[in-house]
């Protein structure tokens, strides 16, 4: 059994279709890496997997449980925990706070505010500044920190290395080896193709809200992973049978 099944959701936004009939299943353990260009959907159903975004149809099961119509609250206490694209931490309260209120009601499981100071040591030193006094890197670091908190199954990271210097993004990647040499399961949207493939077991592509492609990282090219991400072999397909792409 699947830990995390998706099976064919769609989501809408209003009239436009965001995510169209998704399919895939993650097992306890995989760090799924969600590509795709700006657009593509990889935040929406990011989103209606951690219940932040309802789907117009399908089905979300965490460990065979379908989850799909309960809200994002009780998601994260059963062990979904999102981190959003843009981070949204509390400004105005500390490093320490923003840990705290989300550990408040959590799962039980390794990861507590000094675990998560071991697995991110730049947080240490500003565990008492206020979080939007923090450098781009430092915040993101407390908004996975935050996730972690609640002790998840399955962590869903959004655009990691957005807005972050080439350094940032190195420090935090290099503290998230913590989690991917462990057990934990993370799907990750990461827009660094190479990144993705060097830190992720699996790769799924996705492409005008659709899945166009999903395989082993250790086995998928970047030409595999590119001709996916823009639609070339659609393309291709289309004119080599004389339809419309």
């Amino acid at each position: 059994m699947k830990l995390l099944s998706v099976e064919n959701v769609s989501v809408r936004h209003g009239l436009l279709q965001a995510v169209r009939e998704a399919t895939f299943g993650i097992a306890e353990g995989e760090i799924v890496a969600l590509i795709g260009a700006n657009g593509a959907g990889k935040t929406t159903l990011l989103r209606a997997i951690a219940g932040a975004h309802h789907p117009s149809a399908g089905i979300v099961r965490l460990d065979g449980t379908d989850v799909t119509q309960v809200p994002a609250h009780r998601r994260v206490a059963m062990g979904i925990a999102l981190v959003p694209e843009g981070r949204r931490l509390f400004t105005t309260m500390s490093v320490e706070e923003n840990l705290r209120i989300a550990g408040s009601g959590s799962r039980n499981g390794e990861w507590s505010m000094e675990r998560i100071f071991e697995a991110f040591p730049m947080l240490r030193a500003r565990r008492k500044a206020r979080a939007g006094d923090l450098s781009g890197g430092e915040q993101q670091a407390t908004a996975i920190g935050r996730a972690l908190m609640s002790n998840p199954r399955v962590l869903l990271l959004d655009e990691v290395s957005l807005g972050l210097s080439p350094l940032a993004v190195e420090q935090v990647y290099q503290s998230l080896q913590t989690l991917m040499t462990g057990k934990s399961t993370i799907v990750l949207v990461e827009q660094d193709l190479n990144r993705a493939l060097r830190v992720a077991t699996r790769v799924i592509c996705m492409l005008e809200g659709r899945i166009v492609m999903d395989g082993e990282a250790r086995s998928t090219t970047r030409e595999q992973v590119t001709q996916a991400y823009f639609g070339l072999e659609r393309r291709r397909t289309a004119v080599g049978t004389g339809t419309s792409a």
